[in-house]
C-alpha cells in the first residue's frame, strides 16, 4: 500500500490514526489530510520525538493499515463463502420438502 493511496483514503483512516496517536486531535488529523511529511512533522511537535522516530511510527502505522485491510478482505471472503453455503443448504432443504413422497394407498385384501 503506497502513501498516495493512504492520502486518498485519509478520511477512512483518520479514525484509526486517532486511536493510534491519542494526543493528536481529530481536527488536526483532518487538516493533515494524509500528507506524509505533515504527519511526521505534527508527530514530532506533539510528542517531542525525533524525526526518525516519527518516521518509524508512520511506517508502522502504514503497515498496520495494510494488515487491517488484508484481514478485512479475508473476513469479507469468508463471510461471502458462509453466506453462499447457507443459501445452498436452504435451497437443498427446500427442494427436499417440496418433493415429498405421496403415501401409498393401502390395499384392501
Amino acid at each position: 500500500m503506497n502513501w498516495d493511496r493512504i492520502e486518498g483514503e485519509w478520511k477512512q483512516r483518520r479514525g484509526k490514526a486517532v486511536h493510534h496517536w491519542g494526543k493528536m486531535m481529530n481536527d488536526e488529523l483532518a487538516a493533515i489530510a494524509g500528507k506524509y511529511e505533515e504527519l511526521v512533522g505534527r508527530l514530532q511537535e506533539r510528542y517531542g520525538i525525533a524525526e526518525e522516530e516519527a518516521t518509524q511510527q508512520v511506517k508502522d502505522f502504514k503497515k498496520t493499515i495494510g494488515l487491517l485491510k488484508k484481514s478485512n478482505s479475508r473476513l469479507m471472503k469468508l463471510q461471502k463463502s458462509l453466506h453462499n453455503k447457507e443459501r445452498v443448504s436452504r435451497k437443498h432443504v427446500r427442494s427436499r420438502t417440496l418433493v415429498r413422497k405421496t403415501p401409498r394407498a393401502r390395499s384392501s385384501d
